[in-house]
């Protein structure tokens, strides 16, 4: 085995059993994960992005609405001729 294998598995079992210990002392076990703790400040991208804005809601005016409606009863009519046709 190599010696780099064996001091892992040392390790594994130094954690087990600290964890052990600790669960018949009645204290709270510290869980290690994948990954960043939960609220670390700490990021993979040591650069800061900016804050984003919100986008701003569009507003329409009565008379673009007004083109609007009528521009599409336009093409409804013109789509009911060319059905009426075919």
């Amino acid at each position: 085995m190599e010696v780099s294998r064996i001091v892992a598995e040392i390790d594994a079992q130094i954690s087990k059993l600290q964890q052990a210990r600790a669960l018949l002392a009645g204290t709270p076990v510290a869980r290690t994960g994948p990954g960043r703790p939960k609220g670390s400040k700490n990021s993979a991208a040591p650069v800061a992005t900016p804050p984003t804005k919100t986008p701003r809601k569009r507003k329409l005016s009565p008379e673009g609405r007004k083109r609007i409606a009528d521009a599409m009863k336009k093409r409804w009519a013109d789509r009911r001729k060319q059905a009426a046709k075919a």
